[in-house]
């Protein structure tokens, strides 16, 4: 296999349902990869490194493939389809150059992150360059409204993180909350790349709507398991600085089960641990969270969602590329199961 995911670069047991979905676009994704390289080129000499470093260490290309899989899914996958793939990869870039400022973050994919190799002013400003260049090339779509949609998804995921940075420490988030901040800040990505992906095809209103209730579903679900991943995963298979959420006091939906069922004195105790945000009380919760089952609640949750996103996969017609859509469903929630 020429090309595959860097979760399967990097991780020996990525699950095989992961595998077999990329293998279906592999040699389109091997195409959005050089094209990312192309857009980093396209930038003055004295900046291009810094936009290649950002693009190679941003991710798993997920939302890449989101697109790539609803295109084959609901017809044909085009140019337009690799393009909007680049468009969306570069803004997710832009937002983890961001995030990883605002949490003090010093790996990503086992790398060192922007603000660890250059400070936090180049950061900002190289996150700057990669979310007004994605912008940019979202408005040679020959049909308007599709640069308007990654446009709203963009203002999306920032109000998001907005919100997100405005709750921190604020022992009174719901989960009513909690679901709000992160169908901004990831899922709104997800139900873009999978709504635009049948789009440019033209499909039926009826399917591009439940392509969108679909990766917004599942958006929802996978930052479900990146924050039990925060607290329960290990940085050695992750790739990258974990505890940032509990530290930076952002409440994640097992610390808001935890806090939901404890009693007065324990929520006192708790919220007690979570205010100071140390290294020593992180353990602790982690471990009362496990106990409690305040994990294994998420965890339920997220499969709840998995659930919800492939039933509407229902709509489409049978075919290998629907499937590849299931299985990215699959992958979640063996990732999840892991922590069980």
């Amino acid at each position: 296999m020429k090309f595959f995911t860097k979760l399967a670069i990097q991780a020996t047991n990525a699950p095989q349902p992961i595998k077999a979905a990329f293998d279906l676009i592999n040699t389109q994704l091997y195409s959005v990869e050089e094209r990312i390289r192309q857009q980093a080129r396209a930038f003055d000499p004295a900046v291009e490194g810094y936009i290649a470093y950002a693009c190679e260490s941003s991710g798993k290309r997920l939302r890449p493939a989101l697109a790539l899989l609803a295109g084959g899914a609901t017809g044909n996958i085009n140019s337009s389809h690799l393009d909007l793939a680049v468009v969306l990869e570069l803004i997710h870039a832009a937002t983890l150059v961001h995030d990883d400022i605002m949490d003090g973050a010093e790996k990503r994919r086992g790398q060192p992150t922007a603000n660890a190799k250059w400070g936090n002013s180049i950061s900002v400003l190289l996150g700057d360059c990669l979310f007004a260049h994605a912008l940019k090339l979202s408005t040679s779509f020959p049909d308007g409204e599709v640069s308007r949609r990654i446009a709203s998804a963009a203002s999306d995921v920032c109000s998001g993180e907005i919100i997100q940075t405005q709750r921190r420490f604020d022992l009174k988030l719901s989960i009513a909350d909690y679901y709000r901040i992160i169908e901004m800040k990831t899922a709104a990505l997800f139900a873009a790349a999978a709504e635009l992906g049948a789009y440019i095809n033209e499909a039926s209103p009826e399917v591009i709507s439940a392509m969108k209730t679909f990766g917004l579903k599942l958006g929802i679900a996978y930052q479900i398991y990146d924050d039990c991943l925060d607290i329960a995963g290990s940085e050695s298979s992750a790739g990258k600085t974990l505890g940032s959420d509990f530290r930076k006091g952002k409440l994640t939906l097992p610390i808001l089960h935890l806090l939901q069922n404890a009693s007065a004195s324990e929520r006192h105790f708790f919220s007690e641990q979570i205010l100071r945000g140390e290294a020593e009380d992180a353990e602790s919760l982690t471990k009362i969270a496990r106990e409690s089952g305040a994990l294994a609640s998420a965890i339920r949750t997220t499969k709840k969602f998995l659930a919800e996103a492939r039933g509407q996969l229902g709509v489409l017609s049978a075919n290998k590329y629907r499937d590849g859509l299931r299985d990215v469903c699959e992958t979640v929630e063996q990732l999840i199961e892991r922590f069980a």
